[in-house]
């Protein structure tokens, strides 16, 4: 690989002391960032080199996507006033009939979607497994090899169908020994634990409301014991307190705590209603947190307490959620929603656009626990680097270029790179036939809905 010098761009690293370089380059050698500082790159670096020059250009490290639900891309537009439970429950038929094809074909298209907004790392969260529907965790594989991104695929899973007193149709659901050993097969068929990987593979029962205490319980013991993260949905709405106060007298962190769920290796996606005790838990566990704006608006289940998990220094990413319930797609946007909603929950000063891209960038990086290769622009670390462009008409003459981020109109992107390897330029995905993905994810959606 060659190597590749960005340079006369502002430069916000994201590092500890959040550096930033109103001009300034990045280094890249073998996939890896080598070199990151003010002015022009060194002329002994130069020679050889593929150089972009990037002026008029933002450079952060490249947003990581921490939930997301990628086979639900078929179904965007459904139950469009509906609330969380209400929602689900319209989808679940329609989503129990999906299989790897069409999950293969909705994931390129969320992935492609996601790259374009100046994502490099996917977190996807995969629980509905019809009998006979063929290895989906290996068509989510294979469609992030396709667009050229890094996956955080999870082996969800769901046990507790509606005549045992859970939310989804018994139709949808699985045993619970058979979804203990398809996760570990998924775990030992794609989990790669080195440090550049493209492919890592986490175990994830579903929710409180659609999984019994025997499935977390065990799930929690199979994870560790196969050194792989957790991850589930809490806290999303006030009818999932509801359901855990009355099945089981407890907080749905009480709950998930008793049964092992807390830890610096588990992340929960949403956390909207934390009250002070669950947020002092997850500190003190290391317990991440995945924030979706767009998503918790859409479903008006509430703000999350952005402000409180940070102060209290639980780790916190930015999260797309699924398609269906944030039919944009786009990560990018959703600093700007994590900025602007959180300020109307506790103040203008309470979430600052640097806090937004942190949330995007390191803070995913820890819910990961990725945070030692990816999430900023320093040597050593993983070349997964986001170059906006900021001098065209939505943003000319902004006074602070991550503003545009933080403030303005998702910016185009000039190139997106994943291990040094570019796969967006000029706002356009060139890592795949992003017209062929298109007409995929119509042919697919169609059979779905005809399926139905």
């Amino acid at each position: 690989m060659t190597r590749t010098i960005i340079e006369n761009a502002h430069i916000a690293t994201v590092d500890a002391a959040s550096t930033e370089y109103p001009t300034g380059h990045v280094v890249v050698d073998g996939g890896r960032i080598s070199a990151v500082g003010a002015g022009r790159a060194p002329d002994p670096l130069r020679e050889g080199a593929e150089i972009v020059d990037a002026r008029g250009c933002l450079v952060t490290p490249g947003l990581i996507n921490t939930h997301h639900h990628l086979y639900q891309w078929l179904t965007r537009g459904y139950a469009q006033d509906s609330i969380l439970f209400d929602w689900l429950t319209a989808l679940y038929p329609l989503w129990a009939r999906i299989d790897a094809g069409l999950t293969g074909a909705g994931a390129a298209g969320g992935m492609a979607v996601l790259a374009r907004s100046g994502c490099t790392t996917v977190g996807d969260h995969h629980y509905v497994f019809p009998r006979g529907s063929g290895d989906i965790v290996g068509a989510l594989v294979e469609s992030a090899s396709t667009v050229g991104v890094r996956l955080h695929a999870t082996r969800g899973s769901m046990d507790l169908g509606q005549s045992q007193g859970g939310l989804p149709p018994d139709f949808a659901v699985e045993t619970t020994d058979a979804a203990l050993k398809a996760s570990q097969e998924a775990v030992e068929r794609y989990h790669d634990p080195s440090f550049d990987a493209m492919v890592r593979i986490a175990i994830a029962p579903c929710s409180p409301f659609s999984v019994t205490a025997d499935l977390l319980r065990e799930a929690a013991v199979l994870a560790r014991s196969l050194d792989v993260r957790l991850h589930t949905h809490a806290s999303e709405t006030v009818e999932e307190d509801a359901y855990c106060a009355e099945q089981f007298g407890k907080s749905p962190t009480q709950y998930l705590e008793d049964l092992g769920w807390l830890g610096d290796d588990v992340w929960m996606a949403h956390g909207v209603h934390l009250d002070e005790t669950a947020i002092a838990r997850y500190a003190a566990t290391g317990t991440g947190v995945a924030h979706c704006p767009s998503s918790n608006a859409r479903l008006a289940a509430g703000i999350a307490p952005v402000r409180a998990l940070l102060d209290a220094g639980v780790p916190v990413g930015l999260g797309v959620d699924g398609s269906a319930s944030n039919e944009s797609g786009q990560l990018g946007v959703e600093i700007r929603e994590s900025v602007l909603m959180n300020r109307l929950r506790t103040g203008s000063e309470s979430m600052s656009v640097r806090d937004g891209l942190r949330i995007a960038t390191m803070g995913g990086a820890r819910v990961l626990g990725r945070h030692d290769e990816i999430g900023s622009l320093e040597p050593g670390k993983l070349a997964d680097i986001a170059v906006w462009q900021v001098d065209r008409v939505e943003h000319a003459g902004i006074l602070d270029p991550v503003a545009a981020l933080g403030l303005g109109a998702l910016p185009p992107l000039k190139r997106l790179f994943v291990g040094g390897r570019a796969i967006v330029e000029d706002a356009r995905l060139t890592s795949a036939d992003e017209d062929g993905i298109a007409r995929g994810v119509a042919r697919a959606s169609r059979e779905l809905a005809e399926r139905l």
